[in-house]
């Protein structure tokens, strides 16, 4: 079955990384799961950008209990941004995707300086290319710097990885009478009050017109699921 998408931008969040209830930031079973599922859709010839968050290292806390101001910390967030991208890249090259992990701060030991044509042309060369530190500056997400690349590099679609299948009326793992949207408008997600991503992410992707499809990624198979156009999660768009 040729792909729906020809270029996507995968945004999956630092928790997810992660088994429940431990204390190790990493579940290597979780991210080699990932990296098979990526590399099913780079096979297909689909090209690959990822984000990752930073909620299993680190999580912006509140400044009057922990003394440490917004900005100092989301920094440190954009760091394990990138500690998170290295141990998708590992993984993947270990099963043999060709990868370029780029950060939005300066670090040349580890990754390249984020340049938005040569990204474009790792992309067209069929490397996954990983983006990290978020937009480099405080005060932004990584839903918001996902956003923005996926723009930036032009993808077909965001397709944003959870735990759930989709966007819901409500939480499913709290309320079961929850009923799930096989599509749905940007304007009926604020009318809703859904809260897919921040508004600044969500204002973005509207914007730009860039869809957004939100589905289970820990089911092993899901991602090319959705590359080949199959029902799964939720699609946002106009």
């Amino acid at each position: 079955m040729l792909p729906r998408y020809k270029r996507i931008l995968l945004k999956l969040s630092g928790e997810s990384l992660k088994a429940e209830n431990s204390t190790e930031p990493f579940d290597p079973k979780i991210i080699e799961q990932y990296a098979n599922d990526i590399k099913s859709i780079t096979d297909l010839g689909v090209q690959v950008a990822v984000v990752i968050g930073a909620g299993n290292i680190y999580r912006g806390m509140n400044e009057a209990e922990s003394g440490i101001e917004r900005a100092h910390g989301d920094y440190m967030g954009m760091l394990a941004t990138v500690i998170n991208g290295m141990a998708m890249q590992a993984m993947l090259e270990k099963i043999g995707v060709y990868t370029r992990l780029q950060s939005a701060l300066q670090m040349d030991q580890v990754a390249e300086p984020y340049i938005r044509r040569r990204a474009i042309r790792h992309l067209e060369k069929n490397r996954v290319v990983i983006f990290g530190a978020g937009t480099g500056n405080p005060y932004f997400t990584t839903d918001t710097g996902g956003s923005l690349r996926a723009i930036e590099i032009k993808a077909d679609v965001i397709l944003k990885g959870t735990r759930v299948d989709g966007i819901y009326t409500a939480d499913p793992e709290k309320d079961p009478t929850a009923t799930k949207f096989e599509r749905i408008s940007y304007r009926e997600c604020v009318s809703k009050n859904l809260k897919i991503m921040d508004m600044t992410a969500f204002t973005l992707c509207e914007e730009n017109k860039m869809p957004i499809i939100v589905f289970d990624m820990n089911k092993p198979g899901n991602l090319r699921r959705v590359i080949e156009g199959l029902n799964v999660g939720t699609l946002v768009s106009e």
